[in-house]
């Protein structure tokens, strides 16, 4: 399906400007890390910090990998807290990101802030049960926090070494910045060929080879393990003989729209929308009629179906969403050792909240 990624956010006329555009914003974005290379800004906090984030704008899969992550911690015994930006939030005050780590994760701290600093002071001293570590969501152009990890993903369909920094491209800093990582995650690895995953891997390895030879890079595939149908858990083969009509507002809809394809009887429409979209009332409607007529099912994402959710209360049509998780095909323990790691060496003993 169309990505909006396939062509620069710059509007047509204003494309010949790109070049010099990139230009004038990569050296800002140069002048802002080095300040944060030197320390200035940087508040280093008495609990471990990992960071989950991204080189480019749009869908790269960081939601399910700080739930991977998280869960993962929770099985070592530890108590993870969620720290995150909290974008463009609903009327119920919650952002999508937000809704969805609260109902997957009853009773672990989830705090939504642009002032993630000021968030993490506040979680550390009003916790009555401290967190073990905090996981900043889409924090690696967040530098105001010091962390003891960056996890940087890759969307492998969309070779950051083809693209270009905004507003040329859709680079939110250049991909010399994976030197800072800690680790690479290529997501969608399964859509694209082994040699298009070995082109990247060697891409990352050439920028971070000075700095961190031996960093691990960790393909990846979401994989939906189940489907969520009001309370129950369903097997996906639920979906077999189910029309649905297809309903996202993500970053990255094609491995959704697809994959759904693949798991339903038949698609009878699909509700594409931009990424946080707020569902309207006449979108609620659009989806009363394509149900009744077709008799289908809404299939729609974890990050939906929150805000789809109180538009149907009534229950006369059923609406259902994935649940996704990470496979990486036998490697999931690199990327876990180097969390857990990450936090064993990042626990320290100092006043919290020391700024450089």
């Amino acid at each position: 399906m169309p990505d909006r990624r396939d062509h620069p956010p710059l509007p047509a006329a204003l494309r010949p400007l790109g070049s010099v555009a990139e230009t004038l914003y990569r050296c800002a974005v140069n002048t802002r890390n080095r300040r944060f290379d030197a320390g200035h800004g940087v508040e280093q906090f008495d609990v471990p910090v990992i960071s989950v984030g991204n080189l480019s704008v749009g869908g790269t899969g960081k939601t399910p990998t700080v739930a991977w992550i998280t869960e993962r911690i929770i099985h070592h015994g530890l108590r993870p807290a969620i720290v995150l930006r909290g974008y463009k939030a609903g009327r119920s005050g919650l952002s999508d990101e937000e809704a969805e780590y609260l109902h997957r994760f009853p009773g672990i701290p989830i705090v939504a802030n642009p002032d993630r600093k000021s968030s993490i002071r506040r979680l550390l001293q009003s916790e009555a049960v401290r967190p073990d570590c905090v996981l900043l969501d889409d924090g690696f152009q967040h530098r105001f926090v010091a962390r003891d990890l960056d996890i940087v993903l890759i969307d492998a369909t969309r070779n950051p070494f083809r693209d270009a920094c905004l507003p040329a491209g859709w680079l939110r800093e250049p991909v010399e910045s994976l030197r800072r990582a800690g680790a690479i995650v290529l997501t969608h690895s399964d859509e694209v060929s082994s040699d298009t995953l070995a082109s990247i891997e060697s891409a990352c390895r050439e920028i971070a080879q000075e700095i961190a030879p031996n960093i691990p890079i960790i393909p990846a595939r979401h994989t939906w393990e189940s489907v969520q149908v009001g309370d129950l858990r369903a097997a996906l083969s639920w979906l077999n003989d189910k029309p649905a009509i297809l309903a996202c507002g993500i970053g990255n809809p094609g491995p959704f729209v697809r994959q759904a394809a693949h798991c339903v009887q038949k698609v009878v429409a699909e509700m594409i929308r931009p990424d946080h979209h707020r569902w309207s009332a006449a979108d609620t409607r659009t989806i009363e009629s394509l149900a009744q007529q077709h008799g289908s099912i809404l299939l729609t994402t974890g990050k939906d179906a929150p805000k789809l959710l109180p538009h149907f209360r009534d229950g006369h049509i059923t609406i259902a969403f994935p649940r996704l998780t990470l496979s990486f095909d036998g490697n999931e323990h690199v990327l876990e050792r180097a969390v857990m790691g990450a936090i064993r060496s990042g626990q320290r003993d100092t006043p919290t909240g020391r700024v450089s």
